[in-house]
């Protein structure tokens, strides 16, 4: 992901942009009585996971992948990891796909992220996160429950995907779908978590 937003980042602006058009997420044609995606575009599901518009854009999937995504392969494993990540991402770019306008383009890793974040709520259910509110004049940091909390992101992206997929020219929708994609995927994987941690324990 580093290594693909470096890159890009070297080439000019006009390749910039056709790199992006190439490998992101589009429109897709499904209902549309356009026919079926081609194999190209189902691959852009994945390829657009890759790209991403500017450090903020990256830097802020990497520190929620950090955050969320570390314990989480811990506990599932790498590669169960590994595809909760494309899976999830592919899930999500294809819900935003199929509610993109002809023209736009989706890139970046947040729903994957998303994905990740849905899937540890499920894991850690009863873990909780510390935030800092401003009480008055002075700044205090809390630790509240992460379900109140991640629930709460869930229903702003929730409102935000009703606004319209564009609102912020973020594909909020992208975010709800990944977010419920890994959670289902966590619940459906319990077993064989359970089972890898007992291996590992020993047992």
């Amino acid at each position: 992901m580093c290594g693909s937003f470096v890159w890009t980042q070297s080439l000019s602006n006009k390749a910039q942009l056709e790199w992006l058009l190439d490998w992101g997420t589009v429109g897709l044609p499904l209902g549309t009585g356009q026919g079926w995606p081609s194999p190209g575009q189902w691959l852009k599901l994945f390829t657009a996971l890759f790209l991403h518009s500017d450090w903020a854009h990256l830097i802020g999937n990497l520190v929620f992948l950090m955050i969320f995504g570390l314990p989480a392969e811990r506990m599932m494993g790498a590669w169960r990891f590994l595809w909760l990540f494309l899976l999830g991402g592919a899930a999500a770019n294809l819900a935003a796909g199929l509610s993109l306008g002809q023209g736009n383009v989706l890139i970046g890793a947040s729903g994957a992220v998303s994905a990740t974040l849905g899937a540890w709520l499920m894991l850690f259910p009863r873990a909780r996160l510390g935030v800092v509110v401003p009480l008055g004049l002075f700044l205090e940091f809390i630790r509240a429950p992460a379900i109140i909390l991640i629930g709460l992101w869930a229903l702003l992206q929730a409102i935000f995907a009703y606004i319209g997929p564009s609102y912020g020219q973020v594909a909020w929708l992208a975010h709800l779908a990944g977010f419920a994609f890994g959670g289902i995927y966590a619940l459906l994987s319990r077993n064989a978590i359970a089972q890898r941690m007992r291996r590992r324990a020993g047992y």
